[in-house]
């Protein structure tokens, strides 16, 4: 699934163009931006989604206001308002603000130096994803004796969430093609269905043997003994080691403490956020009533029924057994030297 492209920039026509995740897996059509107010629509909406793949939009979003001021005219003022908008589209993931703030400093010298860092975002982030994937699967075969392993995973964290291969996808696809996989327990990642729809179109892609499962199932697979180790992403890590990541996520954290298996975090350095000190300090994204009382449009509870759908929700680092960027691997234990995890790069370094 390498080649699977959610994030590309079409220098033919100055648009950005995004898989539409909403219409997978029955439908593969591309939703393309043209303007600042369709490219916060995809963002708000999940056209695209995943931490490092909203790092790349909010970077390429950028030169896409850019061109749209040049385009209509705009003041000074009015484009940095607009850059603004990108940079603020989803509250709770760094790295779309990340993407924007890094770029920024660029447009003083033109869209295509901002193109140029884009470029560079994009393909700093694959080859992330690759070592940060092999220091995971270093980390797990150590700590997990059986073979071969049975892992789960919750939400998406492949290709599609990304520039290219994935995160906790990503060291899934690692130990595949190291012949020690057994099967992934895929949960469906409710309401949005993003385990089922998306992580299952890209397993089943990869030929990697899975199943999908309900969000409710997880803890008693893993107390039934039927999983060696969890692995899921983060869209933001705080100082202490404490991450944020699709709701749901902190429920697998305690089954799998409940059980006495690895709990593994899998996420570029750049979603890292030393500013935050810890996960009460993570703004949690609140989505729209209606995406838990209706189910494909149709309404699944009373009419007057009011949804409570936070879109995160934060695992205390004391649930966490490793963390995993490409930088290096560290085992919080409580007290987390996250600092590593964005220190300069030793591709033999796994710290713990």
């Amino acid at each position: 699934m390498a080649d699977i492209r959610a994030v590309q920039w079409n220098s033919a026509n100055a648009t950005i163009d995004l898989i539409d995740q909403t219409l997978l897996p029955t439908q593969t059509v591309d939703f393309i931006c043209t303007d600042v107010d369709s490219l916060i629509d995809a963002i708000q909406r999940l056209v695209v989604r995943g931490a490092p793949a909203l790092g790349a939009v909010g970077a390429l979003g950028v030169a896409l206001a850019m061109v749209e001021a040049d385009r209509e005219g705009w003041s000074e003022q009015v484009l940095q308002e607009r850059v603004d908008a990108i940079r603020n589209a989803r509250p709770t993931a760094v790295n779309l603000a990340w993407g924007v703030d890094r770029v920024r400093p660029s447009m003083v010298d033109g869209i295509d130096a901002v193109l140029a860092e884009s470029a560079a975002i994009i393909a700093e982030d694959e080859a992330a994803n690759h070592q940060l994937s092999s220091l995971g699967a270093d980390w797990i075969m150590q700590a997990v004796e059986r073979r071969p392993l049975r892992v789960l995973t919750h939400c998406n964290t492949g290709s599609l969430a990304t520039t290219g291969w994935g995160t906790a996808l990503g060291i899934i696809r690692e130990l595949h093609a190291r012949g020690v996989l057994e099967l992934v327990y895929a949960d469906e990642t409710r309401p949005l269905l993003q385990g089922a729809r998306l992580t299952a179109w890209e397993l089943q892609h990869d030929g990697i043997p899975y199943v999908v499962q309900a969000d409710g199932a997880a803890a008693s697979t893993m107390l039934r003994g039927l999983v060696d180790v969890a692995v899921i992403g983060a869209d933001r890590i705080a100082r202490n080691g404490d991450t944020a990541n699709k709701i749901g996520s902190l429920g697998v954290a305690l089954g799998c403490a409940a059980a006495g298996i690895p709990f593994v975090v899998a996420a570029p350095s750049s979603t890292v956020d030393m500013s935050t000190v810890t996960g009460d300090d993570i703004h949690i994204e609140l989505r729209p009533d209606d995406e838990v009382t209706t189910f494909a449009g149709i309404l699944v509870s009373p009419p007057e029924a009011r949804g409570f759908n936070p879109a995160f929700d934060v695992t205390p680092a004391r649930y966490i057994s490793a963390i995993a960027t490409e930088r290096a691997v560290v085992e919080p234990d409580g007290v987390s030297p996250v600092s590593a995890l964005v220190a300069p790069a030793d591709p033999s370094d796994v710290v713990k």
